[in-house]
């Protein structure tokens, strides 16, 4: 239950999609049509109310590739802030580019983790050049409140930092107060010194055939980012193609549906787990407190009860694990089972 996609087949008409491709017996390299452009631009105004201009897209054939490439673009040595608890690729990116990374860990308030805009502040050095955060967050399953992101985007632009937001599971959204924001939405004045990420990947369940978009404004920062894939990061292939246009055509009662099943999960955690699990808002990713165990290996001990979960030092954290919640009920229950047995000795 560690890893990151559902336990769910991916939507028939994707699949369906693909199937008809299949049937074109060459699979070579493919040029990326102009309507998968149209057909995001469509989804993000359909969901979220942000209206795109069709040469702010950026395709590449995963998130992380583009965390990558955003470090890419600035000069080594130079400084890059993260958030923690985070999505664990984002502790490689800073020696991956020969940048410093700067932790900052998150606060607690009322058992929800936020950013600690005071810590945050006096982390900023003169070497400081860009801040990289997931919403909804990973691990912890936030979903920043309006609140927070104009916080975090006056923090962003009084210190002159390039904002990168990975938003991959934006469509994941459970709790019932909770929205998703994208943030150059909500704050225009980001939008010159924004890379904000997307992939149907994750709501979708189709990472096998990834592909990734990044919206980036300013003509600036966006031509420094196509620069920095040259020769590293290739195009999309065929079959990532047509999954994610006919993703971001989806009008259907795929995302409400299964948002209602992986509530009734969620709910079936709380009443597992009480004051163990981390409020959670979005993402199907549960943040679970096993501090009180004091285990040595955290991996090895719940795998020696046969449960496969991501150990919270992977993100930061060495007090909590993560464990996926997107399966059905059936394997959710025996997983519970298992981690009460790992509790128990």
């Amino acid at each position: 239950m560690w890893v990151a996609d559902m336990d769910f087949a991916a939507p028939p008409f994707i699949l369906d999609a693909l199937k008809r491709r299949i049937d074109h017996p060459i699979l070579g390299y493919t040029d990326r049509p102009a309507s998968l452009n149209e057909a995001f631009q469509g989804w993000l105004d359909y969901h979220f109310g942000w209206e795109i201009h069709d040469s702010w897209q950026v395709w590449l054939p995963g998130v992380v590739p583009a965390l990558n490439l955003a470090c890419q673009i600035l000069e080594a040595g130079c400084e890059i802030i993260i958030p923690t608890p985070v999505y664990h690729p984002f502790l490689a990116l800073a020696k991956n580019a020969s940048l410093k990374e700067v932790r900052v860990p998150m606060r607690q308030v009322d058992g929800h983790w936020t950013m600690d805009f005071d810590t945050l502040q006096a982390s900023v050095t003169p070497r400081s050049r860009m801040m990289l955060i997931c919403n909804p967050q990973n691990p912890t399953g936030r979903c920043y409140n309006e609140a927070e992101l104009h916080e975090l985007a006056s923090f962003v632009i009084n210190n002159n930092l390039i904002l990168v937001s990975d938003e991959i599971h934006c469509n994941i959204i459970l709790g019932t107060n909770a929205q998703h924001h994208p943030i150059s939405a909500l704050v225009p004045e980001l939008l010159e010194r924004t890379i904000s990420l997307y992939s149907a990947s994750k709501v979708y369940n189709i990472p096998g055939v990834s592909s990734a978009v990044a919206v980036i404004g300013d003509a600036s920062l966006r031509a420094r980012f196509i620069n920095a894939r040259k020769g590293l990061v290739p195009g999309i292939g065929p079959l990532g193609l047509i999954a994610a246009e006919c993703a971001f055509h989806d009008r259907s009662n795929w995302i409400p549906e299964l948002t209602q099943y992986l509530r009734g999960n969620l709910e079936y955690l709380r009443e597992q787990l009480g004051n163990r699990l981390a409020p959670l808002e979005g993402t199907y990713l549960a943040w679970i407190n096993v501090a009180d165990q004091q285990l040595e290996n955290t991996e090895a001990h719940f795998a020696h009860h046969g449960l496969g979960i991501s150990p919270g030092v992977q993100f930061g954290e060495a007090s909590h694990i993560r464990l996926n919640f997107g399966c059905p009920r059936s394997t959710l229950e025996e997983g519970l089972r298992r981690f009460k047995l790992a509790l128990q000795e």
